[in-house]
């Protein structure tokens, strides 16, 4: 079996269990635009990053080309980028899945203290780490560590080993964009003094825990008033932890996925939040 022969049998197997599939060139780089798709003159899919109406029977718009069916797959224009592919890519998110790719040593070990076990598959430096269920893609999610799942294609590089399990809040919490200002620098908080020295209650970790928790559980629960439930939920939490450093970016993006899992934007989530450090002089 020649080399295109056999990219094109994995390409079919992987369409058979509803995994979209596309060619991918050396450099682990997608096809370019054809001439009529060129600077978006087909009338979708621009830079190859977004989904549009064209139609091209090539595989020139990366990830929103990828498909299962096997006449595409066969089709002659295919055909030929199979000839000058050197490897296999799919597109987790429409698959279902969300790939986490680390990029080397010292991602796989920050995966493995901190992520739920699940599906892994070898790359060339590090893992890519497979969960049920997609969202967001984010590269440079945190040192060495890259979420592809909607509007991305991941290498196909076996089946890897382990029990696929569902996507954790902890991965996508990755993709939430926290704004650089929102982090309240260290400052002393000014509390009564009490008997044996204690520490400021909110550097406790389970009443800082308590409190984020119950934030995110008023959001989730809201039925009404999302807009305002997210602002004062936001101001509540930052008046009583804004003041003293405790409030970590891990924290932050915790209140910003259960905002945005109610169908707030993370632009909107960005402003409650800034509004409410306004409101507390923060």
């Amino acid at each position: 079996m020649n080399a295109v022969s056999a990219l094109l049998d994995t390409a079919i197997a992987l369409a058979a269990h509803a995994v979209p599939v596309l060619p991918l060139r050396a450099g682990k780089a997608p096809f370019g635009n054809c001439p009529a798709c060129a600077d978006n003159a087909c009338g979708g899919r621009p830079n190859m990053k977004t989904a549009g109406p064209c139609r091209c029977p090539g595989v020139c718009h990366a990830w929103a080309a990828a498909t299962t069916d096997p006449a595409v797959l066969t089709s002659p224009p295919w055909r030929a980028a199979w000839r000058r592919a050197v490897t296999v890519a799919y597109h987790p998110g429409a698959a279902g899945l969300t790939v986490v790719d680390l990029d080397d040593a010292a991602a796989v070990d920050w995966a493995r203290a901190t992520l739920p076990a699940t599906r892994t598959v070898k790359t060339t430096r590090g893992e890519h780490w497979l969960y049920r269920g997609a969202m967001t893609s984010h590269n440079g999610a945190r040192p060495g560590v890259d979420i592809k799942s909607t509007m991305s294609y991941a290498r196909y590089l076996g089946p890897g080993t382990g029990t696929m399990t569902d996507l954790p809040d902890v991965v996508r919490a990755l993709a939430v964009k926290v704004p650089p200002t929102v982090r309240p620098a260290p400052r002393p908080i000014a509390v009564p003094a009490r008997s044996g020295g204690g520490q400021c209650p909110h550097r406790t970790p389970v009443f800082l825990e308590r409190g984020i928790a119950m934030a995110e559980q008023r959001i989730t629960e809201a039925r009404g008033a999302i807009h305002a439930t997210v602002y004062e939920t936001f101001l509540a939490v930052l008046s009583t932890h804004g003041r003293c450093g405790c409030l970590t970016d891990t924290h932050i993006a915790r209140l910003f996925t259960a905002a945005q899992a109610k169908g707030e934007a993370p632009r909107h989530c960005t402003d409650a939040w800034n509004n409410a450090r306004t409101t507390l002089g923060l």
